[in-house]
């Protein structure tokens, strides 16, 4: 019998009569069996790991379509709303990220252009315009799933991480002009600010090696792709441990606005970008 099959394995399913080959050992042939190997299959288990976010259910933060600014705002569930056209309801929990970082930009700006103004002025306002620029491209990224997806999320959260790094380099500048000849980097804002821009700086040219320059500095496209996960890891670690700790200190050394804002702003931020990572996306 397995000789026989051996030699039939090549015709096509339709041109082999089950009944002949049963008649050789009166035994059912299960041909279903014989030849699920020779048919595609998507495994469901395989997608849904795929699509599985921090919080939530698979699908439940997957872009819809080619747009990339719904994603800003998409979060759990919502995307499923958006597919049908209920724009009232396609409010998820990137929202919650948007709302911290735009109440405490605005804070920010309009406290500190209602004073005269001086060169310290500039470098709160780049700091934290910067660090909203940081949320916007991790928001505009997260949810994309398919390869044209994929492709124009990457060069929108690109160009935005790029502005963001600027910012943060000519907030670094203004600063350190500004001092003068006053000591430099002694309090933990001024610390974690240097370490930020550090940070920043290593962290896009990370990205920009990986994914646009694999082949020339690391050898190979697969060679970057297997880097990725490293990268969104060390992006995720580096907005919470240096990023938005800075903007928390030089936000409370210069206006001093209540603490639980600050627990609530950071909670609602982390929860809103947080909850949108895709496992997958970072090897769990």
């Amino acid at each position: 019998m397995g000789a026989l099959l051996a030699l039939v394995a090549p015709l096509p399913y339709k041109a082999l009569d089950p009944r002949l080959l049963q008649s050789l050992n009166h035994q059912p042939v299960a041909w279903d069996l014989i030849m699920a190997e020779n048919v595609p299959e998507t495994d469901p288990a395989i997608v849904s790991r795929e699509s599985e976010p921090l919080l939530g259910q698979p699908g439940d933060v997957t872009q819809r379509g080619e747009r990339i600014a719904p994603n800003l705002i998409t979060g759990i569930r919502s995307v499923e709303r958006l597919e049908h056209h209920d724009a009232d309801e396609a409010i998820g929990t990137a929202t919650l990220a948007q709302l911290a970082i735009w109440i405490w930009a605005i804070f920010v700006w309009v406290n500190l252009l209602s004073d005269p103004i001086m060169l310290f002025t500039f470098h709160p306002i780049l700091a934290i315009t910067a660090l909203l620029l940081q949320i916007q491209a991790a928001l505009a990224l997260q949810p994309t799933a398919t390869p044209t997806q994929k492709h124009l999320g990457t060069r929108v959260h690109y160009w935005i991480n790029l502005s963001s790094v600027l910012l943060f380099l000519a907030a670094f500048t203004v600063i350190e002009v500004n001092k003068g000849s006053h000591p430099h980097f002694v309090s933990t804002h001024g610390i974690l600010g240097l370490l930020t821009v550090i940070f920043v700086v290593l962290q896009a040219s990370f990205g920009v090696v990986q994914y646009f320059l694999p082949e020339v500095l690391l050898g190979s496209v697969d060679k970057g792709k297997r880097l990725y996960k490293y990268h969104r890891w060390t992006g995720y670690l580096g907005l919470v441990a240096f990023a938005i700790p800075a903007a928390v200190k030089g936000t409370q050394q210069w206006l001093d606005p209540p603490t639980w804002t600050f627990v609530v702003g950071v909670l609602a931020i982390v929860l809103g970008v947080g909850s949108r990572i895709k496992k997958h996306k970072l090897g769990l």
